[in-house]
């Protein structure tokens, strides 16, 4: 039971990766974001706007 809650956590922090990636943020930061906060992490990624070339420094 416990290894499944892991593999699910860890599922969820691939995802989210995949997500920021798709919204021209850093995948590696997502993913460590996400193994400490989860599902809220999956929604802030999800309320943020996409990275356009005019709001990169």
């Amino acid at each position: 039971m416990e290894n499944s809650y892991f593999v699910g956590w860890g599922t969820l922090a691939l995802i989210n990766a995949g997500l920021a990636q798709g919204k021209n943020r850093s995948g590696l930061n997502w993913f460590l974001l996400s193994l400490l906060l989860g599902p809220i992490a999956t929604f802030i990624i999800v309320i943020s706007d996409k990275i356009t070339e005019e709001m990169k420094f």
